[in-house]
């Protein structure tokens, strides 16, 4: 949909992109995994290329909730170990992603995740405790969720399986992800205004519409996952990081 009718949706539409924000919201909140299916949805009503664009501010107001909520739960051994390299993948999907052909990567990508989902749950199924701490595994899952992001905000499978491999609390993750996620974020506020011309006054707009529903959707993920015990969100991550990528990948 072109963005000049944005405020010209169908009821269907509307329905889609509040409930896109509230998933935004929702997983800001700290219910992971779920966001692969708010880039689906918003892709659907905009088109890919587009969404990111409507996406992006909504993740940086989502992002400054969450930090403020969980900023005394950071790791930022990590956040220093993966952002370098999160960067450098931004900047090459700067470069290559303008004219890629969005349904083969995001298929590639979906495909990338189920395996690496594969290898974690086979880790789960051998109880092994063993956290790889090279610099090669940071290295590769910090440019693949760099040049995913910047492509279509898939960034956040990519950081789940960096996460849970790391075996960090709960907290930990959330917050540690929260304040990779709000530099990250900022960091592609340049190219998207600048070089893609994707954020204009009227995506600001409607960015400010959904606002409320972004909000209702970071209350419930908070007070969701207070009930939810360390070992049970681990596996919670797990499972909807695999179910959004098979909707992606059916969707794509």
């Amino acid at each position: 949909m072109d963005l000049q009718t944005a405020f010209h949706f169908s009821g269907t539409e509307w329905v889609l992109v509040i409930l896109a924000a509230f998933i935004i919201g929702l997983t800001k909140g700290g219910v992971k995994g779920v966001d692969m299916l708010s880039v689906t949805i918003m892709a659907i009503v905009f088109g890919s290329k587009s969404s990111t664009g409507i996406v992006l501010p909504l993740l940086c107001f989502a992002d400054i909730a969450a930090v403020a909520y969980y900023k005394r739960h950071v790791q930022w051994k990590y956040f220093w170990k993966i952002t370098p390299w999160m960067a450098l993948g931004v900047l090459l999907g700067v470069y290559f992603g303008k004219e890629m052909d969005e349904v083969m990567f995001k298929k590639v990508m979906a495909i990338i995740i189920l395996i690496t989902i594969g290898i974690l749950l086979y880790m789960e199924y051998r109880k092994s405790k063993e956290i790889p701490e090279n610099l090669l595994f940071a290295a590769s899952t910090g440019l693949a969720a760099g040049f995913t992001t910047m492509i279509g905000n898939l960034a956040g499978a990519f950081s789940n399986l960096y996460f849970l491999a790391m075996r960090v609390s709960k907290n930990d993750f959330i917050g540690t992800g929260a304040w990779i996620f709000l530099f990250m974020n900022l960091f592609k506020l340049p190219f998207q205004i600048f070089y893609w011309k994707n954020i204009t006054p009227t995506s600001i707009k409607l960015d400010l519409l959904l606002v409320p529903a972004l909000a209702i959707g970071f209350i419930a993920g908070v007070l969701l996952v207070k009930k939810i015990q360390d070992e049970q969100y681990r596996k919670l991550v797990i499972v909807l990081t695999l179910i959004g990528s098979v909707i992606m990948l059916l969707k794509s």
